[in-house]
């Protein structure tokens, strides 16, 4: 279980949260990438969560408008599996 601090067994699990208008509703691709909502990075999963939430509720009436959260501890340590166990 994450701690409030982000760390789960004293490792941070950082994630970023984004989003932006898409060119079309069946594939994930930005009409504007320097028109992009860099949300934030966050600390852990739950916190980001909220955030993604937030952000994509001000936009609920914009169909093309989505956001994502990315988990960065993955892409900064690949070899971490999601449990927190090292393979």
């Amino acid at each position: 279980m994450a701690a409030k601090d982000g760390k789960r067994s004293g490792r941070q699990l950082l994630h970023l949260v984004f989003g932006g208008e898409l060119t079309s509703l069946d594939k994930i691709e930005f009409g504007n990438l320097k028109a992009l909502d860099i949300v934030g990075i966050y600390p852990n999963y739950a916190q980001a969560y909220d955030a993604w939430k937030e952000a994509a509720h001000r936009t609920v009436d914009d169909a093309h408008m989505r956001y994502f959260i990315v988990h960065l501890h993955r892409l900064l340590d690949p070899e971490q599996e999601p449990g927190g166990k090292l393979r």
